[in-house]
């Protein structure tokens, strides 16, 4: 009886059916197949057809090497894939498929890559941000994405990020291209992204970023670590998710409204990335692309589920549509949390990086968990030990014109004004901020001491801060005032421009204070 194999079933179950075929398709190229737990997974949802098409491989060979083993090859696509250009050629290849690709919307989307390195993909790359921002719909390059990616490790796309920012594209059609990034590890549904992205994990623990998401992983399991908290919270939240999607699927807007508000708490963790992971991934590690592209993507998420839920839920449906599509973007940005960033910290963070981060994250409120299931990290609290015996403040006195103080006195002064003040010199460098230890409306991370201030802003705002300082600095003005609502009490933010006796400028001190005492002052009046 004459053996079969139908290429139209997975790899998983054709192995399972029979070994040979797994010996048969690593003989021609598909080495992953060796692997068990790229066989348990990948293997679950890849046909023949479509790793040949990934790999680069002619289907035509693969066929013919069955049948040489005495196999009936069943289930072939319509039309085999063209024999692939031979390896020198297929740099020049990918370039003009490139160009062409985004020039004409009707290339061939679906014919197999010719980017078989890292620079022919970052030129891939390149080419979507080109067809997003000329309108293309999303869906057709997500498609393409799956396609040509599926290999790839998130590090790689992060580097072409940055690459293409740094040649001149814009940060927001970058970030469109961001919206396909949860198809990395390819799939068709969430469960089957996970399990790839499970698989490259463990495909790679030998080497290169496989070590780095193992660590990742031991590192989430450590209590009271950074990677512990952020882990916890962003599983949180995907339970928030999943309970915000089975109220709309429900077609129960009312029900979902509560669920959108519950989830708009999200802005919290949002937070802490902005503040702690962002600015260092950017300022220390050189990846301002990827920061600065997911910064933008979740303050899109924050401001979004915020305006919902002082939204009420109308009957033409707008209200639904916005937030199925938000609540789409925070399931999104979970995973690409999970499986993108939080690994590349990992691999880029030095322990004192990760260390201060614990003592950081000491300011901030924990995020969709309870407060007990956050624990302590014995590092951590040993370091921030070392922290709090280096901020005693010797006998010191300073001299200043108009009388002496103790820098204790100072301390203590600064600490007592009834504002929330930072600094920033002539450079544009955070220099000092004052700390009563009372929970702040802003945050200031003790990492973000010694940079640039612009760093500690999402890149939507730095323009209006870089705007604000030049008015100060030029002497256009001496002092800009910012009224804004924060947890539901009026909240002044003035800038001023501090200068010397000459009127020399020095910097800019920024005076945060909450107006709430006023507001009901004058109300009980």
């Amino acid at each position: 009886m004459a053996r079969t194999i139908d290429l139209s079933r997975t790899v998983h179950d054709l192995v399972a059916d029979n070994p040979e075929v797994a010996t048969i398709m690593r003989d021609l190229g598909f080495a992953d197949i060796a692997k068990p737990m790229a066989l348990e997974t990948v293997g679950r949802v890849m046909t023949i057809p479509r790793g040949a098409q990934i790999k680069g491989i002619d289907l035509a060979s693969v066929v013919e090497a069955f049948e040489a083993a005495g196999f009936e090859v069943t289930g072939k696509p319509g039309a085999a894939p063209a024999t692939p250009a031979p390896t020198g050629e297929k740099d020049a290849a990918a370039g003009a498929a490139d160009g062409a690709g985004a020039a004409d919307g009707a290339a061939d989307r679906d014919a197999p890559s010719a980017a078989t390195d890292e620079a022919g993909r970052a030129r891939l790359l390149s080419s979507y941000v080109s067809r997003l921002s000329a309108g293309e719909d999303l869906e057709s390059v997500r498609r393409e994405f799956v396609a040509n990616f599926s290999d790839v490790d998130a590090a790689e796309i992060a580097r072409a990020e940055q690459g293409l920012i740094e040649g001149g594209a814009k940060v927001e059609d970058v970030q469109r291209l961001c919206d396909v990034h949860s198809a990395l590890f390819h799939g068709a549904t969430r469960e089957e992204r996970v399990a790839n992205a499970e698989a490259a994990v463990m495909e790679s623990i030998a080497g290169g970023s496989g070590k780095d998401d193992f660590k990742t992983r031991v590192l989430a399991a450590l209590k009271g670590h950074p990677v512990n908290v952020l882990t916890l919270e962003n599983k949180a939240i995907v339970r928030q998710v999943a309970a915000t999607q089975q109220a709309l699927d429900a077609g129960d807007d009312a029900a979902a409204a509560r669920e959108v508000a519950l989830l708009a708490q999200v802005g919290g963790h949002y937070a802490k990335k902005g503040d702690l992971l962002y600015p260092v991934l950017k300022v220390r590690h050189g990846y301002s692309g990827p920061a600065d592209v997911m910064w933008g993507v979740d303050d899109e998420i924050r401001d979004e589920l915020r305006a919902l839920s002082a939204t009420e839920p109308d009957a033409r449906g707008s209200w639904h549509d916005r937030a199925v599509a938000v609540v789409r973007r925070a399931d999104e940005m979970c995973y690409k949390e999970a499986n993108i960033l939080l690994p590349l910290c990992v691999r880029c963070f030095a322990e004192q990086e990760w260390l201060q981060c614990y003592v950081d994250l000491r300011g901030y409120e924990p995020c969709m968990v309870d407060p007990a299931e956050v624990g302590r990290w014995g590092e951590g609290e040993k370091f921030a030990a070392t922290l709090d015996a280096r901020a005693t403040l010797d006998g010191g006195d300073i001299v200043l014109p108009t009388g002496t103080l103790s820098a204790a006195q100072l301390d203590a002064v600064l600490n007592t004004i009834p504002m929330e003040l930072t600094f920033v010199d002539e450079k544009n460098i955070n220099r000092y901020w004052n700390d009563d230890g009372s929970v702040k409306l802003f945050k200031r991370p003790a990492s973000a001491l010694g940079r640039e201030v612009w760093s500690c802003h999402p890149p939507k705002v730095e323009y209006m801060v870089r705007n604000v300082i030049d008015m100060l600095r030029s002497g256009q003005r001496d002092s800009v005032d910012v009224w804004m609502q924060k947890k539901g009490e009026p909240v002044l933010v003035r800038y001023m421009a501090v200068r010397d006796r000459e009127g020399a400028y020095l910097g800019t001190l920024e005076c945060v204070q909450p107006m709430g005492f006023a507001r009901d002052h004058f109300a009980e009046g």
